[in-house]
């Protein structure tokens, strides 16, 4: 079912330079800068939120009480884990009350990512980033930026539907199949690809994120 379109629209800005960015930030270059104006979804959603070795500041302004070891993460590596009701604990009044500390993972936290891969961030308990990516708006001031936004698009329906032509398991929530289309969208800037099977699509799309995670 098509989802409704929203009553307001938010400026994403160019898709091409956004998609370099984050494609930096994914190898841990460059933080994302996102215009979040005061949406306030990623704090309210019900997400845990990753504490590295050098977020430092952060930690010393958290509450222990709030912080977890962070099984399958590394060594150091913590998690602040959310309120029962969704909302992270370090939110008050509606606004985060360590903002000028958070730590790196909520610089790095774009939702725009959803929108360029298409697709909402989650279900119910994620209702206002999905309001939120339902309202980005990018544009396309040179036609690469258009057609780069389609292979993004493409890549993540491709891994997304086509999960029984990957050898290995992939990514099957809507972050992990977003980060996993803006690693490998080339494959999909490729018009050839029309003419591949589903299994030489896949290994090339594998491939490319191979590739990616080695380029750091």
């Amino acid at each position: 079912m098509a989802q409704p379109l929203p009553e307001s629209t938010v400026a994403a800005g160019p898709f091409s330079a956004w998609l370099r960015r984050m494609r930096r930030s994914l190898l841990g270059k460059e933080g994302m800068d996102v215009p979040c104006g005061d949406c306030v979804g990623c704090c309210v959603s019900g997400y845990s939120l990753q504490l590295r070795p050098e977020d430092q500041r952060a930690a010393a302004r958290i509450p222990a009480t709030f912080i977890v070891n962070a099984p399958g993460f590394a060594q150091g590596h913590l998690t602040v884990r959310p309120l029962s009701s969704g909302l992270c604990p370090m939110l008050e009044g509606g606004r985060c009350s360590i903002y000028a500390d958070r730590p790196q993972t909520c610089l790095d936290y774009d939702c725009r990512i959803f929108a360029a891969a298409g697709m909402d961030a989650g279900g119910e308990d994620k209702a206002v980033i999905n309001q939120r990516v339902r309202e980005w708006r990018f544009s396309y001031p040179e036609p690469m930026d258009r057609r780069e936004h389609e292979a993004v698009r493409a890549a993540a329906a491709f891994i997304r539907d086509r999960r029984d032509s990957f050898s290995v398991r992939v990514p099957a929530g809507p972050m992990g199949i977003a980060v996993f289309a803006i690693k490998s969208y080339e494959v999909f800037l490729d018009p050839a690809v029309v003419n591949k099977n589903g299994a030489e699509v896949a290994r090339a799309v594998l491939e490319a994120v191979r590739n990616f995670d080695t380029s750091a």
